[in-house]
């Protein structure tokens, strides 16, 4: 129920916040007048913090963990004849909106608490005394060491014996001590051993996932993005799509029902890093590929809610009208071959093919929006072709196609892609 929800994200907060948060503000109360020598600046302001920052919290996080609960609910609904009750993803988000609003309420009452707290602590450095006093505390002087005496003397050096002063490697210190203090009292070699023992098992895990090939499962027909592919992967990224959407259809029947076949791990093998994502304000769009035409994907980029009422995705225009980089796609595919992926002669050639399927894109795109127009679909290709809103569309239209496709022949693939589509 929690994956991809609201629910993980109100169990953070309550942590984050409403944990860690008030002992940092409990740890600065205390601290700032000891530091300073002065009084706190104001009891009831700190009561005023308290009060709105609990408030604040735990409206927060109700909101989030009730909206959580509904995205979880809602998703797996299902009728008497098994289809889903809310097939369309957007209804989940229409519902959970008054939740966001009380919990946007929740986190203004948070930070209205926090700046109170950040007022106060100054007020008090504020008041601090010119001059510091400078109180002098003495420990007892430490008497000689002592051999310890006795069967049941708690010490684990017993008759005179001094633990710097024996091998380290000496069993008998620990039949005759509590083996922890042994530890205790070698600080740095304990250090030393635990990193080494750490580092250690660590290769032994890492390595062999470098080394053996088989320990990466593969698919026969998914390969690598191409050029342009890639460079709207990177798109997506930046604009930090991943953090609305998921790339992971799990092997649930509400999943496969609303977004197809389940994700498979042969699929991810090419990418770096994957964007399985950890919460779902969208759908998810591990098979969005050809689900719909590039005017509907250039539309919802242009504004969402034309499409898609009631969406609460934002417009992103820039696409239409920045340009792609094309030379810096060369070295976008230069890096991906340096990790493995099997460019093959895209190596040489990555900016060419991204222009190419650049080219065919923007002209698909044309006769969709002007299928009877062939100067408006000229005009179209000529200043849609060399933009971001095509690469980032090309990305999106491969997204899970790959796992239906047959399995390329040995010919077709000395390239190392895909041919542009």
């Amino acid at each position: 129920l929690s994956h991809y929800t609201d629910w993980t994200i109100a169990h953070v907060h309550a942590g984050g916040l409403g944990w860690n948060g008030f002992i940092t503000f409990g740890m600065a109360y205390w601290l700032m007048p000891r530091i300073f020598q002065t009084k706190l600046w104001s009891k009831k302001l700190a009561e005023i913090h308290f009060w709105i920052g609990t408030v604040g919290i735990l409206l927060y996080i109700i909101a989030i963990y009730a909206a959580g609960l509904t995205q979880g609910l809602m998703w797996r609904a299902f009728d008497a004849t098994g289809r889903l009750v809310y097939p369309d993803f957007v209804e989940t988000v229409t519902t959970l909106i008054p939740m966001y609003w009380a919990r946007a309420a929740g986190g203004v009452l948070y930070i209205t608490g926090t700046l109170l707290c950040l007022v106060n602590l100054v007020m008090t450095w504020s008041t601090r005394p010119k001059t510091y006093e400078e109180p002098t505390f003495q420990a007892p002087a430490l008497g000689a060491w002592t051999a310890p005496t006795g069967d049941h003397d708690p010490s684990p050096w017993r008759k005179g014996r001094n633990p710097r002063k024996e091998p380290f490697f000496n069993l008998g210190r620990f039949a005759d001590a509590k083996w922890h203090r042994v530890w205790e009292a070698l600080p740095a070699r304990f250090t030393v051993l635990t990193l080494l023992a750490v580092v250690s098992a660590s290769l032994f895990e890492i390595i062999p996932t470098f080394l053996i090939k088989s320990n990466v499962p593969t698919i026969a027909s998914v390969q690598p993005y191409t050029p342009l592919e890639l460079y709207g992967r990177d798109i997506y990224i930046a604009e930090g799509c991943y953090n609305c959407h998921s790339q992971m259809v799990r092997p649930l029947v509400a999943e496969t029902e609303r977004y197809g076949e389940y994700s498979k791990p042969g699929e991810f093998v090419y990418d770096r890093p994957f964007q399985w994502g950890s919460r779902r304000i969208g759908p998810d769009l591990h098979r969005v590929g050809q689900k719909y035409n590039h005017l509907w994907h250039y539309e919802h980029f242009e504004n969402p809610t034309k499409v898609t009422p009631g969406s609460i995705m934002p417009p992103y225009r820039h696409f239409f009208t920045r340009a792609i980089d094309f030379p810096a796609i060369q070295e976008r595919v230069n890096t991906m071959a340096m990790l493995g992926v099997p460019y093959g002669e895209a190596v040489k050639v990555g900016s060419e093919m991204a222009k190419t399927q650049a080219t065919k894109i923007a002209s698909e795109l044309a006769e969709q929006i002007a299928p009877k127009d062939a100067d408006k679909r000229a005009k179209i290709v000529a200043s849609m072709q060399d933009k971001e809103v095509v690469a980032i569309i090309a990305y999106l239209q491969r997204l899970g196609t790959d796992i239906n496709k047959p399995a390329p022949a040995p010919a077709t693939t000395s390239a190392g892609v895909t041919e542009a589509r």
